[in-house]
């Protein structure tokens, strides 16, 4: 224990010590205070003073306030007429005697120098590197160092802050930021193990799994289960009825003829060919089957809590999506060819078919939405009106477009002939730069491969996106990403060359 020395006892002419005072109650000090001899100094109250008692033990002021939180008792007393705070010997001897390890610790204390920062840095560094978290890095440290938890912590913290190209710890310290749970669970969904991203992320393998399971959440809670109702699926009780609902379609009683695919006909149209049409009883069952199954989705997502979800409830609302996503999409499939014969009696001059089928393929999207098969019409009725609905109201807009620019040579226009390439041809040869494209981006990396494709726009699926975007979808800066692209760019050239592909000039 570390030796004290307490004052031998005051006199009877020594004033009586005042009330302790609570942790940091100054108020209540500078109350006290009035009752006390104010020309006594605090040796002869046998006091010690905040500074005094920092010396003596070779602490901060700061060190002392955390010891009064802890259960130093400060007293009160007036010093010049002014009120100061006090602790009395016998109360710094009782908590040196309950605190003994603290204290010794704290009267050990010296500044770091940049030698042992630096040490503690790379430390910390190759700890963590190893897959420990930050927690574990900062006991370890402090252990081995014979510093303070607080101390290490502060010191990578500031080493942090202070370079951010080269952290200890690239994510950070505390509550992960929302942008960075996203990014774990986008990482997950690509077949990254909890143990990896606990390495990666510098967290608990629980903490990674909550996040998982959190952003999850919401993602079900933003599907589009939007049905529509019908009286008997709350009547639905039996295995069997449920069977009955979503099992195959009965086969209809005559078997389809497969269409003749005419001759010339474009890899889209011709594709069409293949997927039969539905009779009046399979498309009602279709219907029937893909609302169902959005009504139990909805049923299930009610009892979802956000801060505790449930995986095997997650688990069985993401199985009704996916069922309901296949229905959906056999529907529209079959119906696509409904769509190429309405857009080819509105073609026009001033349009072409893919175009016109690309904005009805849309209109049947949404019609398979809302669609009531209790009604007992036809799809094709209800989609037909549709799609021409949207034709009436679009191409009249391109009309009133094409006028804002007119240049006065239409005749002229229309005289000529059409040199425009055939549609065959265009489709091939976007195709074949497709397969160049995918050939090349081989050679890249993982990353380089992410930030090219969404970068160009190579994913039809998403837009082109920017530096900026890009930057925070992958948790790095723009600067970054620039150099990044920079570099992948020049790879792309340089495989270009290897597999003899002929970039436009």
């Amino acid at each position: 224990m570390i030796g004290y020395e307490v004052n031998a006892p005051r006199s009877n002419n020594s004033p009586t010590l005042p009330r302790p005072v609570a942790g940091g109650d100054r108020n209540a000090a500078g109350s006290q205070a009035a009752s006390l001899q104010a020309a006594r100094s605090p040796e002869e109250l046998n006091y010690f003073t905040v500074e005094q008692l920092a010396d003596r033990f070779n602490v901060s002021t700061k060190t002392i306030s955390r010891w009064r939180r802890l259960g130093l008792v400060a007293r009160g007393f007036s010093h010049e007429g002014r009120p100061r705070i006090g602790f009395a010997h016998q109360d710094v001897a009782r908590f040196i005697a309950e605190n003994p390890d603290r204290v010794r610790r704290g009267a050990g204390f010296s500044q770091l120098t940049q030698q042992e920062k630096d040490r503690i840095i790379q430390r910390a560094r190759e700890l963590a590197q190893a897959g420990a978290r930050p927690a574990t890095v900062t006991k370890t440290l402090a252990n081995e160092t014979g510093r303070s938890i607080e101390t290490i912590r502060y010191t990578l913290k500031n080493h942090d802050r202070a370079n951010p190209q080269s952290p200890v710890f690239p994510y950070g310290y505390g509550p992960l930021s929302p942008d960075m749970k996203r990014k774990i669970y986008r990482q997950s969904c690509r077949g990254e193990s909890i143990e990896v991203l606990a390495r990666r992320f510098h967290r608990p393998r629980t903490v990674i799994r909550r996040v998982i399971h959190e952003i999850r959440a919401e993602r079900i809670l933003e599907l589009p289960l939007d049905f529509i109702p019908n009286a008997d699926f709350s009547r639905v009780r039996s295995k069997s009825q449920i069977a009955e609902i979503v099992g195959e379609p009965a086969a209809p009683a005559t078997k389809a003829i497969s269409p003749r695919v005419p001759a010339g006909l474009p890899a889209y149209l011709q594709s069409l060919y293949e997927v039969p049409l539905l009779s009046r009883e399979e498309e009602a069952h279709l219907f029937r089957k893909m609302n169902y199954l959005k009504y139990k989705a909805s049923k299930l997502r009610e009892e979802l809590d956000p801060a505790r979800p449930r995986v095997r409830l997650m688990d069985r609302i993401e199985e009704l999506y996916a069922e309901v996503v296949a229905t959906k999409n056999r529907i529209i499939r079959a119906n696509l060819r409904l769509v190429v014969s309405i857009a080819k009696r509105h073609v026009q001059q001033t349009g072409t078919l893919f175009e016109l089928i690309s904005d009805g393929n849309i209109s049947l999207m949404r019609a398979v939405e809302k669609f009531d098969f209790s009604l007992g019409n036809k799809f094709s009725t209800y989609a037909t009106w549709a799609i021409m609905k949207n034709f009436a109201r679009s191409i009249p807009n391109e009309h009133v477009q094409l006028d804002r620019f007119r240049t006065g040579y239409e005749e002229l226009f229309c005289a000529a002939a059409d040199s425009r390439p055939d549609a065959l041809e265009q489709e091939s040869a976007q195709a074949k730069r497709e397969a160049d494209v995918g050939r090349i981006l081989r050679h890249l990396d993982q990353r380089e491969r992410d930030i090219v494709t969404r970068r160009f726009g190579l994913d039809r699926q998403i837009e082109p996106r920017t530096l900026k975007q890009i930057g925070q979808e992958m948790g790095v800066s723009k600067e970054r990403v620039r150099q990044i692209e920079v570099r992948a760019l020049a790879k792309l050239r340089q495989a270009a060359l290897d597999e003899n592909i002929r970039l436009p000039d």
